[in-house]
């Protein structure tokens, strides 16, 4: 106990980045063919994840996303929740990461943070609750507008064409900038932000606390004189 509370960041290293890196292994048994141990990690990863195909990243393939057109492309012509979640990929596109990628973003950058954190501990300021609301407000606002549009079903809400985006920015950028969720689109941008700045903020807020409430905990209670 005393190794951990002196060296907890060690253990979170190890066991969040098992966390965090799990789902990457899912593609790589896919590719290998050992099908069972990756559709296991994508059943696990499922109930913590939405996986939508357009929404993932695709390893072993051309590309790195692919839009929901190329996926109904495939044969899963549908706009049901239920089953988007269940393309996986093939051998010609590759398969996907068993986290979205806005869950990438998140927990590989509050992975990182933690690490990066640990040696400036010392001479990096603590940041205020309002800070670290600060930090998940652009998550809270991206997800919860990604939420409210799926509503209206997936590739048709106002948050897949953003033409409120389009019409404040006059079309300045391509059009599949704004429509979409492929790599280099506004949307995949904004999870991929978003998620960074929660990763930096979580390690910012709450990894000095952490670090106090251990060392104080190995710290012998003084008799009173």
């Amino acid at each position: 106990m005393k190794f951990f509370r002196k060296y907890w960041i060690v253990v979170f290293g190890i066991a969040f980045g098992f966390y965090a890196g799990l789902p990457f292994l899912a593609p790589v048994f896919m590719h290998i063919g050992w099908k069972d141990a990756g559709n296991a990690i994508y059943f696990i990863y499922s109930f913590l994840c939405h996986q939508l195909p357009e929404r993932s990243f695709f390893l072993f393939g051309p590309k790195l996303t692919y839009t929901l057109q190329e996926i109904h492309a495939t044969g899963q012509n549908t706009t049901n929740i239920i089953l988007l979640r269940k393309f996986l990929g093939n051998s010609a596109m590759g398969w996907k990461v068993a986290w979205s990628d806005r869950m990438v973003s998140m927990f590989t950058s509050l992975w990182a943070f933690g690490l990066l954190w640990w040696p400036f501990r010392k001479r990096l300021p603590k940041i205020p609750l309002w800070g670290f609301i600060l930090f998940l407000l652009p998550l809270a606002v991206d997800g919860g507008t990604h939420f409210l549009s799926d509503f209206s079903g997936i590739g048709l809400g106002f948050r897949d064409a953003n033409l409120w985006l389009a019409t404040l920015s006059n079309n300045v950028f391509r059009p599949e900038f704004y429509a979409g969720d492929a790599w280099g689109s506004f949307n995949s941008m904004m999870r991929l932000l978003t998620g960074v700045l929660f990763g930096l903020g979580v390690a910012w807020f709450a990894f000095p606390y952490l670090d106090d409430a251990l060392s104080e905990a190995d710290t012998p209670i003084q008799p009173r004189s």
